[in-house]
């Protein structure tokens, strides 16, 4: 009987505090923001951080086809597609384009990205693109500065003039 009460009084202490312990540690685990007691339907949208920026791949749109640049041109020249046709597939001119870039002075090869088509140039103080996409059955090579306009400046058509000449473009 001795044993029985000793046992009484060390799990009574035990008991209690296992029991106040479970019914308060419930607060510890609730949701105090105020979104979370709204309906699903009436919370706040939360927008991912790279959809709350402009789109940056203009840069890599294929430009117009030289028939609708002319019946554009009319219109603007200024914004008109700086580039010219080649009859030869987009690898093979992307590889003659590279070669003719390395022996114009003054232009520098900032970086080249032969998946996209597109060197990165610096030329007479400017930055611009210059790309080489596929155009039906040949390539296009164009200028087209970092938003993916044409380029502005005297240099990318001073540039795609001198590579015109010296691949034969069209």
């Amino acid at each position: 009987m001795h044993r029985t009460a000793r046992k009484t009084r060390t799990l009574a202490p035990l008991a209690t505090v296992f029991l106040m312990v479970s019914l308060s540690g419930c607060h510890w685990f609730s949701k105090t923001n105020d979104a979370y007691l709204q309906a699903a339907e009436s919370r706040p949208l939360e927008i991912p951080p790279d959809l709350d920026r402009p789109a940056a791949d203009r840069a890599m749109n294929l430009p117009a086809t030289p028939s609708a640049t002319a019946a554009a041109s009319t219109a603007t020249t200024a914004a008109a597609p700086l580039g010219f046709n080649l009859a030869v597939d987009r690898d093979t001119a992307f590889a003659k384009v590279g070669d003719a870039l390395a022996t114009v002075p003054g232009v520098r090869i900032a970086s080249k990205a032969e998946i996209l088509g597109t060197y990165d140039v610096d030329y007479m103080d400017s930055k611009f693109l210059v790309r080489v996409s596929r155009a039906g059955s040949g390539t296009w090579v164009s200028a087209v500065d970092p938003r993916g306009l044409p380029p502005t400046g005297e240099a990318a058509r001073k540039l795609i003039g001198t590579l015109k000449t010296a691949l034969g473009g069209q």
